[in-house]
């Protein structure tokens, strides 16, 4: 048991060093604000919901960063306020680039009639005002968290199809691609084990994009007031509630806005340096018995299983 924790422990360095300094920094900022929203709903000091002063009191001992515009301590709405908004966000992103990749490799691998068919009707959905047209089914549906989530990934799903498109098609024209379908591979066996190993660089780099992008663009509905439950803290909401009273206490508004720009920042370092580490062979340093858990296809030799 030791020596396996040994050997994780010594993997676990490895691949942080092949992070980088980069990609350290923003795993490290990353998993602080993460945690913060996870964590921080049990260690606020006060209820999100409880008035500890009047509006807009400057910092003090009880309140580090003071009250917001009705009294409430916004060091707790900031802790329990990054919950709903990282949640939905992350609903939202594994959804759109789930749905995106999958539109977009079929449509790259198989093309014809099939790649116009799903590449044009991602176009038409482009064709709209984002912002609008979420605002469009909200205003229609009323707001609700599920219709957010799926609205945010509607967004994410073309942009993300056409980069994975693009990226199949210049794999699909690889010779183990070739080798596969000579064998007689099932196309869906080819684009699980041949093609999609090859797009985590851009797949990694979109996952940090659409991610920080879900983040801002549910901030900017909590900003508008049209999140499901307007009791519930979130970022958005309090830089809206707390504009007003920018000049007595900055940190109403300035503590959710430097929160979101330390995620955005955090995760796109990380997701960078994610993406040079998946397209990098693993360096000597990393130990004789490391398996690392990225390689890249183009040295994986052909598998003469002969299988369909």
């Amino acid at each position: 048991m030791a020596e396996r924790m040994r050997r994780l422990l010594r993997r676990s360095a490895a691949w942080v060093r092949r992070l980088g300094a980069t990609g350290t920094v923003g795993l490290l900022l990353g998993f602080a604000v993460l945690a913060g929203a996870v964590v921080g709903p049990i260690l606020t000091p006060y209820s999100p919901l409880a008035f500890v002063g009047g509006p807009f009191d400057p910092p003090s001992a009880g309140t580090p960063l003071g009250t917001d515009v009705i009294g409430r301590d916004v060091l707790s709405r900031l802790m329990a306020g990054g919950e709903r908004l990282l949640g939905l966000s992350v609903l939202a992103t594994a959804i759109g680039v789930l749905g995106g990749t999958l539109c977009g490799i079929v449509a790259g691998y198989r093309k014809g009639f099939l790649d116009e068919a799903i590449m044009r009707g991602f176009d038409v959905l482009l064709a709209f005002p984002q912002m609008i047209l979420a605002l469009l089914f909200i205003s229609m549906i009323g707001p609700r968290a599920w219709l957010i989530v799926l609205l945010v990934a509607a967004v994410h799903g073309p942009q993300v199809a056409r980069v994975m498109r693009a990226a199949t098609l210049r794999v699909a024209e690889e010779d183990f691609v070739r080798f596969s379908e000579a064998i007689g591979m099932s196309t869906a066996r080819i684009l699980v084990s041949e093609i999609l190993p090859n797009l985590t660089g851009p797949l990694m780099v979109e996952l940090g994009l659409r991610f920080t992008y879900s983040t801002a663009l549910i901030a900017a509905l909590g900003f508008l007031g049209l999140m499901d439950d307007p009791s519930v803290p979130d970022w958005g909401m309090m830089m809206n509630e707390n504009r007003i009273g920018v000049g007595s206490n900055l940190w109403g508004v300035a503590a959710p806005a430097m929160a979101l720009a330390v995620l955005t920042v955090a995760i796109n370092l990380f997701t960078d340096a994610l993406a040079r580490v998946t397209l990098a062979p693993a360096s000597a340093e990393d130990g004789a018995d490391a398996e690392p858990d990225i390689a890249p296809l183009a040295a994986m030799p052909l598998r003469m299983d002969m299988r369909p």
